[in-house]
């Protein structure tokens, strides 16, 4: 399939399909014709000498410094020079394409004034598989992600670095092989290339994508953990959550039902008490206002990707151009970072379900630690430290970055959003989240081996396919083989799959 863009209706699953699945896109003809036209109108006001931030003004504390014809022609190369100041490693392949996207989806609009051969060039790029070499760091959020997006802007100059087919190559040989020609930049074509939060706002549709997926296998250890343990399920019946009121507990409390349904738990033929502890019995509320969270973060970064993030904005209609602070990150940095933080919280709880299995004092007549041989065997004593390590490390990084402004450019920039703090510390937390529910879903498995009775179709898939990656743990054995596979096994979604395959859709 093509992915059709035209400056609205794009959505974070159409940034996953571009971004991580290589799928095609093409310009609408209404939003060639769009950027066209608002081409036209600049180079009208170019002949006219009027004055227009970043086109022929400098940029940041230069705005006043008007150019000189002769300046202009040089000027968006060495704005795309000196901005192409990023540090450190190089960014995963998906968050360029997606950023590349997010780009091509604001000139589509055609209140960017950049010719239509710094877009076409964008799109064939991705059509073809050159994407930029660039560095993970540098960006403050404002002003666009100046730093990521110039090392994308130093290809249609032919220069920078980029990956095509496999190989790090000159940017110059890259687009040679794709067959690619180099467009150059004129007038506003550098400036209309970075100035927007695109890079930020790619990864956070990504990390949105991946972290309603972990959400959902959450769903699927809770389900685990409370038939192991023996919980009540009246607290996930839906009366009980519509009277409240939150639409992410009622969803959330529906997916762990249906994870049990068909069970000697849920059908009551298991004897269990009468309340159950929080981290059992308020998984709903507390996964539901996760769920709730990241609809909102999902609403923002979606508005972000079909918006004019830009400066300056040209109006054709009125034959106008405004100067504002469009490319600012906060829209999107401010609920990414309690997207992070949702995810952190409930990464909490699972560790605490995870501690219930393993502790013979809560854990309803499961053996201390989860082993047959408690004393000369451990069992999975230890996972719990691994566990809570990488949880005491998603703490420290759950702090908001959008709270963190330090101003720049002789204080021109005196507050920026720090967005890519944000986009960057929220998968490293999701990162830590895979491996922490993994040792959650093995424990849960290791739990179910010891008792009797039926669970529910949903949990008895989940356990199937966990035990085809990773045995039961009979005596004690290394574990950091099963902790990683159990991290892998999540982060693939295949538990997810195959459970949504077998019962249907958790959402």
């Amino acid at each position: 399939m093509t992915l059709i863009i035209k400056g609205s209706g794009l959505t974070i699953e159409d940034v996953v399909k571009v971004a991580r699945h290589n799928e095609k896109v093409e310009l609408h003809p209404d939003a060639i014709q769009r950027i066209h036209a608002c081409r036209a109108m600049l180079e009208r006001k170019i002949e006219a000498g009027e004055i227009m931030y970043g086109v022929n003004t400098g940029i940041g504390e230069f705005s006043e410094v008007v150019l000189t014809d002769d300046q202009v022609k040089d000027f968006q190369k060495y704005l795309i020079y000196n901005h192409a100041a990023g540090i450190g490693d190089p960014m995963p392949l998906e968050y360029v394409r997606g950023a590349m996207l997010g780009r091509i989806n604001v000139h589509a609009h055609g209140n960017s004034g950049s010719r239509l051969e710094i877009t076409q060039t964008l799109v064939d790029m991705l059509n073809k598989g050159v994407t930029p070499f660039v560095c993970q760091k540098g960006s403050v959020g404002a002003c666009g992600d100046l730093a990521p997006m110039s090392q994308i802007a130093l290809l249609m100059m032919g220069e920078g670095k980029a990956y095509f087919e496999g190989e790090l190559l000159e940017g110059k040989e890259a687009l040679k092989r794709a067959g690619i020609p180099i467009p150059g930049l004129k007038a506003r074509d550098g400036l209309a290339t970075i100035n927007g939060s695109n890079v930020l706002t790619a990864m956070s549709a990504i990390f949105l994508y991946d972290a309603n997926n972990w959400l959902k296998q959450a769903e699927i250890a809770t389900a685990m953990s409370l038939e192991a343990l023996k919980a009540n399920m009246k607290p996930y019946l839906p009366r009980l959550h519509e009277v409240r009121g939150f639409a992410g507990a009622v969803r959330s409390a529906a997916a762990i039902r249906k994870m049990v349904e068909g069970g000697d738990l849920v059908e009551g033929r298991v004897k269990c008490k009468v309340q159950d502890a929080y981290s059992m019995r308020s998984t709903p509320q507390v996964i539901g206002s996760a769920h709730d969270a990241l609809k909102y973060a999902r609403s923002q970064v979606e508005i972000e990707l079909n918006g004019v993030g830009d400066n300056p904005i040209f109006f054709p209609e009125e034959n106008i151009q405004l100067s504002g602070a469009n490319f600012q990150g906060s829209p999107v940095a401010v609920p990414m970072d309690m997207a992070g933080y949702v995810i952190t919280m409930v990464s909490v709880l699972s560790e605490r379900r995870m501690n219930r299995l393993n502790n013979p004092a809560l854990s309803v007549g499961l053996p201390a630690f989860l082993t047959k041989g408690a004393g000369m065997f451990s069992g999975l004593m230890l996972s719990q430290y691994t566990a809570d390590m990488q949880i005491v490390e998603q703490r420290i990084l759950s702090a908001p970055a959008c709270i963190q402004s330090i101003p720049a450019a002789a204080d021109q920039e005196d507050f920026v959003s720090m967005g890519m703090n944000t986009a960057i510390k929220n998968f490293q937390i999701l990162d830590n989240a895979y491996g922490i529910l993994g040792i959650e879903l093995m424990a849960a498995a290791q739990a179910l081996d010891f008792r009797e009775y039926s669970f529910g179709k949903g949990v008895t898939k989940a356990k199937e396919v966990i035990r085809k990656h990773v045995e039961f743990l009979d005596i004690d054995r290394p574990l950091y083989n099963d902790h990683n596979t159990m991290k892998q096994l999540v982060k693939s979604c295949e538990i997810l799959n195959t459970v949504e395959n077998t019962i249907g859709s958790l959402e």
